[in-house]
């Protein structure tokens, strides 16, 4: 099973590196720890709603398409067929 943090991380993550943007800018301008934001990134830390708005925010995306993003890959994922535990 996919961790929703991984995948809302790795959207953000996307999102910054088209822009070619540096963890450094972003963090600076979403007011949040370049270390915690990586963490974040990483799918370490589970961001709050208040903390993904500002690093929405300061990516210039609305939270609502990053969302949707997130929703599609779950549902993706959701599909793929699972193979049994022994």
């Amino acid at each position: 099973m996919v961790v929703l943090r991984s995948i809302i991380g790795d959207e953000l993550r996307s999102r910054r590196l088209v822009q070619g943007r540096t963890l450094r800018d972003v963090s600076g301008a979403a007011r949040v720890s370049l270390g915690y934001l990586s963490e974040v990134e990483r799918g370490q830390k589970e961001a709050s709603s208040e903390l993904l708005a500002a690093i929405c925010g300061a990516l210039d995306v609305s939270l609502s398409d990053v969302l949707r993003s997130v929703s599609d890959k779950m549902a993706r994922d959701e599909q793929l067929p699972r193979t049994p535990v022994a």
